[in-house]
């Protein structure tokens, strides 16, 4: 301590510590890095962040069959923003009651003495979000890349879509420091995260779900189970990405400001921030453009002319760019359902077409209308699981039938051949029987599923099949080729395939008449 003799007395005055320069912005980050730590002390956060880490290893894990074992990006890119949304809610209400920690301790007045200024806690409260931010983007990083590693992933991701989820992160802790600032009590994050919800209910049914309301919120999925390929999806995601930054610098400097931060480098980041967020919200409320429309329609209707084509064996397979190296794929169900054929279909040339239906993107799952073509087949853009005997149900029914428009009209005992084809060499028949009827029964009646429209099985019909499917393959194979013609004439009757295939007969009669 040194003193210094002034006019009115003596003063004593801290001594002064050569080397060590004021460095505040250290303390801020060391101030970031503890409070950082103390968030997983919060058992919210903590539990959710082992939920939300937990959960993606478990479903990358078990998601080795089945249409999960040949992943869209475009779809999966997507798939990465739901997971984070109760960690950000966690950390919203825990930053939040971090910020207000000093009030409850009534430990505020103690501040006034230290060195570090108020606004620049409230700059250290809302980096404190960043490493959990961070963390969301290894997991989003890696889930995506195991997806894309995978054999059979298809498509293109989108940055701006594996974005959203650490976005979000980081928006909910703004979020939280804002309002202790703001409202400086510990119920007010918990009635905020009740308020915006309701409010985001009432929102969409004021406005019907219009397009600029619906990506105001942060986190946009589709209702939709369907596939399109990368350039017809049209989600401003570019835009929204922006928006979301926006937002986020807008909250953090609000809090900062709100803090105490009158700076004119904080006044400016906050209008900046705010034409920023503007910008994203204007453009990515543009709707769908005539371009993108246009092209929709294209697609829809004369896909053959953005697809190429390859051929495998005696058939030819034509799909979009992003689709062609699974033409190998769909030419080993064609080739398994053509070894249980006879006659000319054994040897029949197909025409296996990639279609779909974008004209609304994901806001229609309409039916794809059947190809009158003959011997055209259909194939959709997801596959594995269901989707394999769907195919191959498509598949055995032109074979049979000539065409899909015809094929959707059988209800005799064709069907009984048709769906020996379609599930006769499959590893597990019985169970594709289940898994490609819409009821998923193995008795009565049912409708059998397709890429376009669905075959009709009756309860007489799927007695036939089910017996057969038991018996021998190499039996039944034989006994259906050497009968072919009378398997495959129009107007056989159930009854007449049964005893044919050597088959209990059905006391159900066939429902053509229906």
């Amino acid at each position: 301590m040194n003193t210094v003799m002034e006019p009115d007395g003596l003063r004593t005055t801290p001594p002064v510590v050569p080397g060590e320069p004021h460095r505040p912005w250290a303390a801020v980050a060391a101030l970031a890095r503890f409070e950082a730590r103390d968030l997983l002390r919060y058992i919210p956060v903590l539990v959710t962040l082992l939920v939300y880490v937990g959960y993606t290893l478990w479903t990358l894990l078990s998601e080795r069959e089945g249409m999960n074992a040949f992943p869209a990006l475009q779809d999966v890119d997507r798939g990465t923003q739901s997971a984070p949304l109760l960690l950000g809610i966690a950390l919203l209400v825990c930053v939040n009651r971090g910020a207000l920690r000093s009030r409850r301790h009534g430990t505020d007045r103690h501040f006034d003495v230290l060195v570090m200024e108020p606004w620049r806690r409230t700059v250290a409260h809302v980096l404190s979000v960043l490493p959990f931010a961070v963390l969301t983007a290894l997991v989003v990083l890696g889930e995506f890349t195991w997806q894309a590693l995978r054999p059979g992933a298809v498509g293109h991701g989108s940055v701006a879509e594996l974005a959203v989820g650490p976005l979000y992160v980081l928006l909910c802790g703004a979020l939280g420091v804002l309002i202790a600032r703001l409202v400086p009590t510990v119920f007010a994050a918990p009635i905020l995260v009740l308020g915006l919800f309701t409010a985001a209910t009432f929102i969409s049914a004021g406005t019907g779900g219009a397009e600029w309301s619906r990506w105001l919120s942060p986190v946009v999925g589709e209702n939709s189970s369907k596939t399109l390929p990368s350039d017809l999806i049209g989600r401003p995601a570019a835009w929204h990405a922006l928006y979301l930054i926006g937002l986020v610098l807008l909250l953090a400097t609000a809090a900062v400001l709100a803090g105490g931060g009158r700076a004119w480098p904080v006044k400016a980041g906050l209008a900046g921030a705010l034409a920023l967020t503007a910008t994203g919200a204007v453009a990515q409320s543009g709707g769908v453009s005539a371009e993108l429309s246009a092209a929709r329609e294209r697609a829809t209707l004369s896909p053959e002319k953005q697809q190429s084509c390859t051929r495998h064996g005696a058939s030819t397979y034509c799909a979009f760019p992003e689709w062609t190296g699974r033409a190998d794929t769909w030419a080993g169900v064609v080739d398994r359902v053509q070894s249980l054929a006879a006659g000319p279909a054994a040897e029949q040339r197909l025409l296996v077409r990639q279609r779909i239906d974008a004209t609304y993107g994901y806001t229609s799952d309409s039916t794809i209308t059947p190809a009158t073509t003959p011997h055209q087949v259909t194939v959709g853009t997801r596959w594995g699981g269901n989707r394999v005997p769907e195919f191959a149900a498509a598949v055995a029914s032109v074979l049979v039938a000539g065409d899909e428009t015809k094929g959707g009209e059988l209800c005799d005992g064709r069907m009984v051949t048709v769906m020996w084809l379609a599930l006769g060499g499959a590893a597990d028949p019985t169970a594709d029987l289940r898994d490609v009827r819409l009821d998923d029964s193995l008795s009565g009646s049912a409708i059998v599923l397709t890429p376009t429209h669905p075959l009709s099985m009756s309860a007489g019909q799927t007695s036939v099949v089910v017996e057969l499917l038991k018996r021998p393959r190499d039996e039944v194979t034989a006994t259906v080729k050497k009968h072919w013609a009378e398997l495959t004439a129009p107007g056989v009757t159930t009854a007449e395939a049964a005893r044919v295939l050597g088959a209990e007969v059905p006391k159900e009669d066939d429902e053509c008449g229906e």
